[in-house]
């Protein structure tokens, strides 16, 4: 773990200490200082949403939504009971921020999550980890016991009178439990396949109550931006994008890790944080926000800066931040390969696009990787790609289609080699 920035999730966190996730630690580096003043001043639920609306806050899981707006929609006056979510389900290839925030930082999430249940008048909380995380999940339930001895959790919070309890809820590593309604069915108990929206989680989500549900690094910002103020998050940003963000770096480079640098930061220099290319080796593409996202070659990358607008206007997504780098010598028909069997072994078959279409990727690109392509390929995966984008419930299918468009725009002559002669135009045999 490497930061090299202060920032909001791990400023001043030293985690080489193995206790500094504990609540005392937390402390002393000003934690919960937010909730006990917003209960404490009696700061309204009005007040709160405004100031996160203020710092530019935009959802750290991928769609980059603004968090201040999507607590501003729940029904908070509607009686009844309300629920707050977080989304630690990170099973993205590429993706590790998340289970590092919980591994050091676990109060951050918790404190983040009260406050944002008394925004939006929840009084229920669950926090939804990836299943392969376990022992990050057993470390979690320790932080909960920790604030709720320390009366920072359950009834009457601090004597507020605000009553909030939090729970962990371990997952069973379905990938598709990211999308937020296959995770509230996985909650309940069924089948984690995603619901048709409308209607929205905010009207009808977990049980059928109102429901917010928010990634991990969104919910850890969230005591900063109440403790110093929401301009003081954005003013470390650029407009539209504010604040800093976790950088999952991997690939080939020589220190992979996760950075946190303000937003609008250079690609170029989050590449030399990470200490450069490994081996001394040219940079040939990277993946800017998890596989999911359109990959980007080097020319175009190393003009990019990391935030949302200059990422989508070279043509793809800062996502969830997973920054995976390529060199020279990576075949990318094999990378391509891997990354369609993922999707379609993650596919969860409820839509029959997605079912049979991430299955058909897989097999064309794998037959082209094994000396097998035919004419017409190419052509083929277009075809295919253009009847599952945008025809499913969820945006899995896109998702797979994605990296397929991409790589065979950006380097469509690799594969016509493999497929006119059989072998790999990088390592001239079959990879």
């Amino acid at each position: 773990m490497a930061i090299f920035e202060k920032g909001v999730i791990f400023a001043d966190v030293d985690t080489s200490d193995s206790d500094c996730w504990r609540l005392d630690e937390y402390l002393k580096r000003g934690g919960y200082q937010a909730l006990k003043r917003i209960l404490a001043q009696k700061v309204t639920p009005e007040e709160v949403i405004n100031e996160m609306k203020t710092s530019g806050l935009r959802g750290r899981g991928g769609a980059g939504f603004p968090t201040g707006l999507k607590w501003s929609f729940m029904p908070r006056t509607m009686p009844g009971q309300k629920y707050i979510m977080c989304n630690s389900d990170e099973g993205e290839p590429g993706t590790f921020k998340d289970r590092d925030i919980l591994n050091f930082n676990p109060h951050a999430v918790i404190e983040g999550m009260i406050i944002a249940g008394y925004s939006i008048g929840a009084s229920v909380g669950y926090n939804y980890i990836h299943g392969e995380i376990f022992e990050i999940y057993q470390k979690f339930e320790e932080a909960l016991a920790e604030a709720r001895a320390a009366n920072l959790l359950g009834n009457n919070i601090l004597g507020s009178g605000f009553d909030f309890e939090l729970h962990g809820h371990h997952g069973y590593g379905a990938y598709i439990c990211g999308d937020e309604t296959a995770l509230l069915n996985s909650v309940e108990g069924r089948k984690g396949q995603p619901r048709f929206k409308p209607p929205f989680p905010a009207g009808h989500g977990l049980y059928g109550k109102p429901t917010t549900i928010n990634n991990t690094e969104s919910l850890a910002s969230v005591p900063f931006i109440l403790r110093d103020g929401g301009q003081t998050f954005m003013d470390q940003g650029i407009p539209n994008n504010g604040g800093t963000k976790l950088f999952s770096v991997s690939g080939h480079v020589e220190r992979p890790g996760n950075f946190e640098v303000p937003l609008g930061t250079p690609f170029s220099k989050l590449l030399e944080m990470a200490g450069g290319m490994r081996g001394g080796k040219k940079l040939k593409a990277v993946i800017p926000g998890g596989s999911s996202a359109p990959l980007l070659p080097a020319d175009i990358m190393m003009e990019c800066t990391m935030d949302y607008d200059s990422i989508a206007k070279a043509g793809s997504m800062l996502g969830s931040g997973a920054v995976i780098v390529m060199d020279e010598d990576v075949c990318m028909v094999k990378a391509l390969e891997r990354l369609s069997y993922f999707y379609h072994e993650e596919s969860c078959g409820q839509c029959t696009p997605c079912r049979e279409g991430t299955g058909w990727l897989y097999q064309i690109v794998h037959r082209i990787e094994t000396g097998h392509g035919r004419a017409g390929d190419l052509e083929l995966l277009d075809s295919i790609g253009n009847q599952m984008a945008g025809r499913t419930i969820c945006a899995l299918s896109d998702a797979a289609v994605f990296p397929v468009r991409s790589f065979t725009k950006h380097f469509r002559h690799e594969f016509e080699y493999h497929i006119e002669h059989g072998k790999c135009l990088v390592n001239h045999r079959w990879c």
